[in-house]
């Protein structure tokens, strides 16, 4: 499994360091089972995934495999994505509902 995290992902963590224990369990059971730990979202932000830590906090993620089948990697148009396989997780970005949303 190959895993990525974003610049605001890690800057977003040290923001909300009182909850980097909730953070880091969900993130290990997101690498453990991407597609089951994730609901994919819709709109603008089709091809993420979003899991929550708590009740209005979320974790926003891209699984390459899940964006590649369901032919969102022509929507999302990472960068990197040729260079990424099909096991790339990539977190985007942890926060308060509407914040995390609201970024994208």
């Amino acid at each position: 499994m190959n895993i990525l995290f974003s610049d605001a992902f890690l800057n977003s963590l040290n923001k909300f360091a009182s909850l980097k224990k909730n953070i880091k369990k969900k993130v290990d059971m997101i690498i453990q089972h991407p597609i089951s730990m994730g609901e994919p979202l819709k709109g603008n932000l089709r091809g993420y995934y979003s899991s929550p830590v708590r009740k209005n906090f979320i974790i926003i993620f891209l699984y390459c495999e899940g964006c590649r089948k369901r032919g969102d990697d022509k929507i999302v148009l990472c960068n990197d994505c040729k260079e990424c396989t099909n096991d790339t997780i990539k977190f985007i970005d942890i926060g308060p509902h509407d914040q995390a949303y609201g970024k994208k």
